[in-house]
Parts: structure tokens; C-alpha cells; sequence
């Protein structure tokens, strides 16, 4: 127990004090890291394809990389907190472990918000009061919300976000999330932000 809780103490002083913390994470391997819960639902990212169309960088675990940097550099915004909302950031995505599946040919992660809300909670709950683990799960949640409202798919909802989480926290991932993948367009991203705020009534 005591080496795991280190290794989380490291990842939150990198993910709080750098500013790339995917220089620190990607140095993360070794039995630890790969092996041992709950950091393995971390690792296992490394070996999760995503759609070349969507994600040009590859893995889920260099989106999440790309994701943190970009989170590194707007976490004094969070609303809830810089601590909440970079372990949101590399937690994003964790649910695609076990959502990600082939389906004609082409790689979906169907619910992976849902579930990674859960893997979330999972996660933290080894080291962090619920207090913060609730916030963090809940951003990690709703963290797709730009998309569904954007594309006016019917999993966008706006009254269960708002009685859950921050609404600008939401955004502010959610641009990030966004912007984390090879060449994704900053101003046409800000943009999508900006509009699923003003349906959000912000």
C-alpha cells in the first residue's frame, strides 16, 4: 500500500506542478504502473485504438496525454479546483478500457462517460475522500456533453450536468478534450465551446 500511495502522490504533484505532465506519465511502466490496482486501468490505455478519423495520435493513452498538457495549461480556471480537475483530465477516458469494441469494422467506445464515472470512483477512492472523488467522477461523466449537444443527440442532457458538476468545468474539459489530438483546429474548437455554454444557459 505504501508504494501505490506514493506513486499516486507522484502523479498528483506532477499533474499539479508541471507544465507537460505527460513527460512524467509517459515514463510510467513497470509492474506498478502495469500491474497493480487500480493504476492498471491507466496502463491499459496504452493498448486501446481509437478511430484514426477522430484520434490521429493513436491510443487512448496518448489522447489522455495530449489531454493533460492541454488541461495543464487551463487548470487555474477550474471552478472546482485545479486537483479535481487535472485528475478529471487523465481520468477522462479511462472508461474506454472496457467500452472500446469493433463494430463493422469500426472501433466505438459506446458509454465509456458512464462507465468511467465508475472506474473513476474506483480509482480514488483508494487515496482521496469522496468528497473529491465525487467531483472528479463527475466531470469524467459529463465530460462528452459538448458533443451530444452539439450534434443535438438525444444523451445531452443539461438539467442532470447541472445538478452534478460545473457546467463552465464541463466546458472547460471539454475543450481540452478536444483540442488533445493531432491537428485539432483551436479556434473552430473554442467556437463548439463557446455555443454548447449558450445552450447551457451560461
Amino acid at each position: 500500500m505504501e508504494c501505490k500511495l506514493k506513486l499516486f502522490k507522484d502523479i498528483d504533484a506532477h499533474l499539479i506542478s508541471d507544465g507537460k505532465p505527460s513527460q512524467y506519465l509517459q515514463s510510467l511502466n513497470g509492474s506498478l504502473f502495469e500491474k497493480t490496482h487500480p493504476f492498471n486501468m491507466l496502463a491499459l490505455l496504452k493498448h486501446i485504438e481509437q478511430s484514426k478519423r477522430y484520434h490521429p495520435e493513436g491510443s487512448v493513452w496518448n489522447h489522455t496525454l495530449m489531454v493533460v498538457d492541454e488541461a495543464a495549461i487551463r487548470k487555474d480556471k477550474a471552478a472546482l479546483g485545479s486537483r479535481v480537475f487535472m485528475w478529471a483530465a487523465l481520468l477522462h477516458d479511462i472508461g474506454k478500457g472496457p467500452a472500446t469494441k469493433v463494430r463493422g469494422g469500426r472501433i466505438t467506445a459506446y458509454d465509456h462517460d458512464k462507465i468511467g464515472k465508475k472506474m473513476a470512483k474506483e480509482f480514488l477512492r483508494e487515496f482521496e475522500d469522496e468528497i473529491f472523488v465525487s467531483k472528479t467522477a463527475a466531470l469524467v461523466r459529463w465530460h462528452m456533453q459538448i458533443l451530444y449537444a452539439s450534434k443535438n443527440m438525444r444523451f445531452a442532457d443539461f438539467d442532470a450536468m447541472k445538478s452534478e458538476t460545473d457546467v463552465q468545468d464541463v466546458a472547460l474539459l471539454g475543450l481540452c478534450d478536444r483540442l488533445g489530438r493531432v491537428g485539432a483546429d483551436k479556434e473552430k474548437e473554442e467556437k463548439t465551446v463557446q455555443n454548447f455554454l449558450k445552450m447551457a444557459g451560461i
